[in-house]
């Protein structure tokens, strides 16, 4: 018994267009706390960047991120990535109450705007 041939099913028009197949990019509520852990690990630092630069557009001197206690590389690498941000004042853990070692708590340099012409 012979088959017809089979043929791939057509890729949705954004994806055959190269767009992101998802339609609006995901929003997310300026607040003074980030819990990192619904973010896949290869997308923290892009997101954990992002977020402190809104924060500090928006005029936030600290932000708690919460990466969780396991076995410290989340902790390690936003604190990497924090040593690189020059906005970045400083971090430090947070406060037992805040989540202890699971927490960074972020200081970060308030945002000059440029005067009016």
């Amino acid at each position: 018994m012979k088959h017809p041939p089979v043929t791939p099913a057509e890729p949705p028009d954004q994806a055959r267009n190269g767009d992101s197949p998802f339609p609006d990019p995901v929003v997310l509520p300026l607040e003074d706390v980030l819990d990192l852990h619904p973010f896949a690990p290869k997308d923290i630092r892009s997101v954990v960047e992002e977020y402190l630069t809104q924060c500090r557009e928006a005029g936030f001197s600290s932000v708690r991120l919460i990466h969780g206690k396991g076995r410290g590389v989340q902790r390690a690498s936003i604190r990497a990535l924090l040593a690189r941000l020059p906005f970045v004042t400083g971090w430090d853990e947070a406060p037992p109450e805040a989540g202890g070692w699971g927490a960074t708590i972020v200081s970060l340099s308030v945002e000059r705007t440029k005067p009016a012409l």
